[in-house]
């Protein structure tokens, strides 16, 4: 994950939360405390635990993909275009080519678009550009997550602080308008390797010193490359007729290849490799703006003048899977935990020497100071003590998902029901289908030797 990908998620998140109210963030908030750091680092830990439990970073990389489709989409159409370009100031070959009428098929459009993106970049700072839009609007369709459409204002807002979706823009842009005028530079090449064309000029109202004077400006920076330019009395000569020399086929054509590559290739070139190196330059400059509502409001939860107990949100409306957040390296120990346990049940039971208990987790308190200790002090095996006869319901499970969480492994025990009473075969399978859910081990008998040992 690059750290424009980072910042990236984590303004899609402040968006999110500024649209839809904040999120559930309990967990996310303690990891950011324990891992460290200033600001600006703890509120992107944040949002990036947010966006990988929500679905976010998946949907970025769909959006990527969407992407990079839509690059390859726009790139073919450019070399169709270009070699469409290349063929029509051509023609067929049987009929003299009116050069004018050739340089304006394969320069004109290039031109005028270019000086209009120019223009929009000097007068209106914003890119403005078709292609640019036509490829935002392409990436978020081929990305094909209803969670990608999120992405895409959070990107704009955060090259906009910047300035760089100019030039973010300004590479898509120039870099297929290269690669069109390429396609046609090639054709154009094929074109005249393989056939026999003549070159004419026309006109009704101006006179030949005209075309003499436009020619040979035109060539004066190609000639500085080596392509040659007509004469002047082949510039005449060819007002009458396409002329029959051989000499004057080749000045015709290399003085058209010469323009196409200095006056079509050469600026899109530039200014891709410049829009590039701004990109580069301004994308290593992009921080956070701290002063922003959404992230302003974050300073106290993710870096408090003092610790508190006892905050809890809701329970979250859907489970997601367990994976721990930490390794075998950093965790050391067993711990046993039980989680609302009625008065009839004795507890905790005898424990080995090297087996911690953390008591029964009953209170909104309890909960929180357990989980900032196994933040900063996880252990290697947690065993986690429940009621099968209280219901699993969204609260308990969240509870258990975020202390496995905590630990390198965790098992459930199932505690049998107390002397005389019963338990419930059906709230009994819940426990059941929750905990496969949570892909988390369970059992109705002591893991006391696997905390002890690590082994059954």
């Amino acid at each position: 994950m690059t750290e424009l990908n980072n910042l990236w998620l984590t303004e899609t998140i402040r968006l999110r939360e500024e649209h839809a109210g904040p999120l559930e963030d309990l967990e996310a908030n303690r990891l950011a405390r324990s891992a460290g750091g200033d600001l600006p680092a703890r509120i992107q830990r944040r949002a990036l635990w947010l966006a990988e439990r929500d679905g976010l970073s998946e949907a970025l990389k769909h959006w990527l993909q969407g992407a990079r489709l839509a690059l390859i989409v726009l790139a073919v159409l450019a070399v169709v275009s270009g070699t469409g370009l290349a063929f029509a100031a051509m023609g067929d070959g049987l009929h003299p080519v009116n050069v004018f009428w050739a340089l304006g098929s394969l320069l004109g459009i290039n031109l005028i678009l270019l000086l209009s993106w120019a223009l929009g970049l000097v007068f209106a700072g914003e890119h403005g550009a078709s292609l640019g839009r036509l490829w935002l609007w392409l990436s978020e369709k081929l990305a094909r997550d209803a969670k990608a459409a999120q992405l895409a204002p959070a990107l704009l807002l955060l090259l906009q602080r910047q300035k760089l979706n100019r030039w973010a823009i300004g590479v898509v842009v120039n870099g297929l308008w290269l690669l069109a005028m390429l396609s046609a530079l090639v054709i154009l090449l094929t074109l005249m390797a393989t056939r026999r064309y003549g070159f004419v000029w026309e006109t009704t109202i101006l006179s030949a010193d005209t075309f003499i004077v436009v020619t040979q400006a035109l060539g004066a920076l190609p000639a500085l490359l080596g392509f040659s330019v007509p004469t002047e009395q082949m510039i005449r000569a060819s007002g009458d007729a396409a002329l029959n020399i051989e000499s004057a086929r080749q000045a015709w054509a290399t003085w058209l290849v010469g323009v196409l590559l200095v006056y079509g290739v050469v600026p899109r070139l530039l200014l891709a490799v410049f829009c590039l190196w701004r990109w580069k330059t301004g994308k290593s400059a992009l921080r956070l703006d701290l002063n922003l509502p959404g992230y302003a409001q974050l300073r106290e939860r993710l870096m408090p003048t003092s610790e508190r107990l006892g905050v809890s949100d809701a329970a979250p409306a859907q489970l997601h899977r367990v994976e721990s957040g930490v390794s075998e390296q950093q965790s050391d120990g067993a711990l046993l935990v039980a989680i609302e346990l009625d008065d009839d049940r004795p507890w905790p039971p005898q424990l080995p020497k090297s087996v911690s208990n953390a008591g029964i987790l009953d209170s909104r308190e309890s909960r929180h100071k357990l989980l900032e200790q196994l933040s900063r002090f996880p252990p290697a095996r947690l065993a986690i003590a429940c009621d099968p006869r209280r219901s699993p319901d969204r609260g308990s499970l969240a509870l258990i998902a975020e202390l496995a969480r905590s630990a390198s492994a965790t098992r459930i025990w199932l505690l049998q029901a107390p002397p005389g009473k019963a338990l419930d075969a059906e709230r009994l399978g819940d426990w059941h289908v929750a905990l496969q859910q949570l892909e988390l081990p369970f059992a109705d008998c002591a893991p006391m030797n696997w905390l002890e040992t690590g082994h059954d």
